[in-house]
């Protein structure tokens, strides 16, 4: 017998997730690369987080060096697309940086660019091996502007764990940083609250 799904979430109804959907309307445009492992992954963040942003793309695939759908966004945000991915050259969000700084500063813009364009931040969805390896294969990833989070944030992601010491969910990491460059982090808190409900809604069927 075929299982009953949510047609929201796509999850069966017996795990649903739609009562943990924040509804925020994010200024700042999200794209996450998705590895077809993580498709369908019960335990994965993405769904929850699609399901809460206002502008929240999801493609899915490894190597995204021609995937027609991602370069289509990146002739739209030009130089304004920024991946989020730890890197010896990531620059370092902080508390006063913003989408508007962040297209204006001249050590991110090598040229006189209009900062006209809107600014949009990517992710990749993965395990971290995995993320490295779409982000080695992705000749169009590597040519961006890559992003991090300062240290110090906190995950709650314990229904899944990580060898990377306070590695955060794709939800999570999302959040923190279109805090930062929003500048406005508490925008995000109700999402983060609702993700650690999620959290112990899953954990309650390992317990069943």
């Amino acid at each position: 017998m075929s299982r009953i799904l949510c047609q929201q979430c796509h999850r069966p109804k017996v795990t649903c997730i739609c009562a943990f959907v924040s509804k925020i309307v994010n200024t700042v445009p999200v794209i996450v690369l998705q590895h077809p492992h993580e498709v369908k992954q019960s335990k994965g963040s993405l769904t929850l987080l699609a399901n809460s942003l206002n502008q929240c793309t999801v493609i899915v695939g490894e190597d995204f060096s021609e995937n027609t759908q991602l370069n289509q966004l990146l002739a739209q945000y030009r130089k304004h697309a920024y991946l989020l991915y730890p890197h010896e050259q990531a620059i370092t969000l902080q508390k006063t940086t913003t989408s508007t700084n962040l297209v204006n500063q001249p050590f991110l813009l090598k040229n006189d660019e209009s900062s006209a364009n809107p600014a949009c931040l990517i992710l990749i969805d993965a395990t971290w091996k995995k993320a490295y390896r779409m982000f080695m294969l992705s000749n169009n990833l590597q040519q961006l502007t890559k992003l991090q989070l300062p240290q110090g944030y906190q995950s709650h992601y314990v229904i899944r764990k990580t060898s990377v010491t306070n590695g955060l969910s794709t939800l999570e990491a999302c959040c923190y940083a279109l805090g930062l460059i929003e500048q406005n982090e508490s925008k995000y808190l109700s999402l983060i609250d609702k993700f650690k409900e999620f959290n112990h809604f899953l954990l309650s069927f390992r317990q069943k």
